[in-house]
C-alpha cells in the first residue's frame, strides 16, 4: 500500500512578521505575512497550503485520481466537469488563440520524444511528426458541463497550474486578513499590498543555471511576477542549444529565444502566460513584451 506524501507547513517569525514554508508542485513554497500575530499567520499559512495542495491533487497529470488524469483516460467519451475546470480550460483556449496555436495544453505528449536533460539526444523528424498526430487543442470539445477529448490525446495543466494556485492563494489571503501577504510558489509569486505603507517587498529573482549571475532584486508593491526559461532544461548538439519551450505546431523547440524572461502583471496567471508567450516568439520576445506595455526582464 503506497503512503501519501507528508504535507506539513513550517512557521517561523521574521523581523516584521512570519514566514510559512511548505512543498508543493515540485517546488519550495513560501508565504510571508507582515503580522506579528503567530496564530493568524499559522492559520493563513495552512489555508493557503491546503488550497495549493488541492489544486495540485485536482490538476496534476502525475496523480491518477486527478481531474486531469480522468480526462486523459476518457478514451474519447464525454466527461462531466465543474465550473473551476471549465474556467481553466477557457483560459487555456484563450492562450491557444492568442499564440496562434503555439501554446497548446495538449502538447504535453511531446515529453515522450523530448528529454531535456542537457544531453545531445535530438529526436528524428519522423518521431516528432508521429507525436504531432495526438496534439491539437482544436480537436477538443468542451462547454460548462463537459469535455470530450479524442483518444490518445492528453491535457497538461503544467503551463498554467502553479500561477493559478498563486492567484487563488492571494484571494484566500484577502478574504482572511487585511494584513500584507506575499505568496511565492517556486519563483512564481504575488503580493496583495505593500509590506508596509509605501514600502515594497524585496523579491530576489534567481536564475537557476546562470551561476555567473547574482540574483536580481525586484521591488514589488503589489501584483504578480512569473519567470519562464530554459536554464536547466535544454539539449545541446553541434553547439546548438535546444530549449524545452516547444512549439506545439511543429513539435520542435523555439529558436533564438531569451534564456529567461521575468514578467510583472496584475495576476500571476497573466504574468506566467505572457512570459511563456514571449519565449515562444523567439528572437521577437522582447518586442512582444514591449508591445504589451508591461515591466519585464530578459536574459539571453
Amino acid at each position: 500500500m503506497s503512503s501519501k506524501p507528508v504535507r506539513n507547513i513550517e512557521v517561523n517569525a521574521t523581523d516584521d512578521g512570519h514566514g510559512i514554508r511548505f512543498d508543493a508542485m515540485a517546488s519550495p513554497c513560501e508565504v510571508l505575512v507582515a503580522s506579528k500575530d503567530h496564530k493568524l499567520a499559522t492559520t493563513l499559512g495552512q489555508l493557503i497550503a491546503d488550497e495549493v495542495w488541492r489544486i495540485e491533487d485536482k490538476y496534476s497529470r502525475y496523480k491518477m485520481t486527478s481531474v486531469c488524469s480522468a480526462i486523459n483516460n476518457s478514451e474519447g467519451r464525454a466527461l462531466a466537469i465543474d465550473q473551476e475546470t471549465y474556467l481553466l480550460l477557457n483560459f487555456a483556449d484563450t492562450c491557444y488563440q492568442l499564440s496562434d496555436g503555439v501554446f497548446d495544453i495538449t502538447s504535453g505528449v511531446l515529453r515522450r520524444v523530448w528529454q531535456f536533460d542537457g544531453s545531445d539526444a535530438i529526436p528524428s523528424d519522423r518521431v516528432v511528426e508521429k507525436c504531432l498526430e495526438n496534439i491539437g487543442w482544436h480537436k477538443v470539445l468542451f462547454d460548462e458541463q463537459k469535455i470530450t477529448m479524442p483518444a490518445k490525446m492528453e491535457l497538461d495543466f503544467g503551463g498554467i497550474g502553479k500561477e493559478y494556485a498563486v492567484d487563488r492563494a492571494i484571494i484566500i489571503a484577502n478574504q482572511f486578513t487585511s494584513m500584507p501577504v506575499l505568496v511565492n510558489l517556486g519563483g512564481d509569486l504575488a503580493a496583495n499590498k505593500p509590506r508596509r505603507p509605501n514600502v515594497a517587498w524585496q523579491v530576489g529573482i534567481e536564475h537557476p543555471g546562470f551561476i555567473e549571475r547574482k540574483p536580481m532584486v525586484v521591488s514589488l508593491l503589489k501584483g504578480a511576477l512569473a519567470t519562464s526559461g530554459d536554464a536547466k532544461r535544454f539539449l545541446l548538439k553541434d553547439n546548438v542549444r535546444y530549449s524545452h519551450i516547444l512549439n506545439a505546431k511543429t513539435g520542435w523547440p523555439v529558436v533564438q529565444a531569451p534564456r529567461s524572461i521575468t514578467v510583472v502583471a496584475p495576476q500571476c496567471i497573466q504574468a506566467g502566460i505572457l512570459a511563456t508567450l514571449a519565449l515562444m516568439r523567439g528572437e521577437q520576445a522582447e518586442a512582444f513584451l514591449t508591445g504589451q506595455e508591461i515591466k519585464f526582464w530578459a536574459i539571453r
